[in-house]
């Protein structure tokens, strides 16, 4: 088993942007997350998988405050965020942004209006201003000019999940929160959406907490998984995880998609053998 991440000789000395120790969630009377310990380690990108109905979009909304734990701490920049004044609270989550699975965009507003949210919100700017602001973030997500001004019925799946992000990162965050950010993509708007959350996380320093199922995302972008089994968590870099011998990691990562997401993001060779490859090994 990987090491925990308060003990992972891997760690940084810089405190983690988000720890979570002796998580317990509870839905009704089911028990979906049990003495639960998390680190997400500044400028990293993150990937937590798990089974349906593990809780990975549970842990998710629990960090962002939307769904109360029974017990356990979450520290997001240092702060134990349930302990902080309605005040301290928002500035702590103005240094977050999240994307949500189906893009969570207000319909009746167009891709400009639904960037501009957040800066109505958080910030006391001139219209001119968040315009502008808007137009930059529909460029850096990679969207036409003319997007600005659609709907988002006038969009494709793809281009809204951009917009989504085009939201997300209105207020310059520190931290970015995806939730299945390729579901219901094709595998190359998959890929090409990949490609921008890591040209995001080097550009603007990004830390990524991307909840998802995609292997090839996995391959793709994350520094380390963090795998929900059994109620708790199991962290490690992709090599780790082949190691595994639980049972669900085991078919999740060996099995045929994991083989073949594993030769792909190596062009023919497993991820072990790139790496070797790599260091002239």
């Amino acid at each position: 088993m990987p090491p925990s991440p308060s003990s992972s000789p891997n760690s940084t000395s810089e405190p983690p942007i988000i720890r979570v120790r002796g998580l317990v969630t509870k839905l009704g009377s089911k028990v979906v997350h049990d003495n639960l310990d998390l680190d997400l380690r500044t400028g990293e990108v993150l990937g937590i998988v798990g089974a349906s109905g593990a809780g990975k979009s549970v842990l998710l909304r629990s960090i962002l405050g939307l769904i109360p734990h029974a017990a356990g701490t979450i520290e997001a920049f240092g702060k134990d965020i349930d302990s902080l004044a309605p005040a301290e609270r928002r500035k702590v989550e103005a240094r977050w942004g999240v994307l949500f699975q189906d893009g969570a965009l207000f319909s009746s507003l167009t891709v400009a209006e639904n960037i501009m949210v957040p800066l109505k919100e958080m910030l006391d700017l001139p219209r001119a201003l968040m315009e502008n602001i808007a137009a930059l973030k529909v460029a850096l997500v990679g969207l036409p000019p003319d997007a600005a001004g659609k709907y988002p019925s006038q969009l494709s799946g793809g281009m809204r999940k951009r917009a989504g992000l085009a939201r997300a990162i209105a207020l310059d965050p520190a931290l970015l929160f995806l939730d299945e950010p390729t579901s219901g993509l094709d595998p190359i708007s998959s890929a090409s959406f990949d490609q921008l959350i890591g040209d995001l996380r080097d550009s603007l320093g990004l830390t990524v907490f991307m909840v998802t199922h995609d292997l090839d995302s996995l391959y793709a972008i994350a520094d380390r998984i963090a795998v929900l089994v059994d109620k708790k968590m199991k962290v490690g870099t992709i090599d780790e995880m082949l190691e595994e011998d639980d049972p669900w990691i085991k078919e999740y990562f060996r099995g045929p998609r994991g083989r073949a997401a594993q030769v792909q993001a190596g062009q023919g060779q497993t991820h072990s053998e790139k790496a070797r490859t790599e260091i002239g090994a």
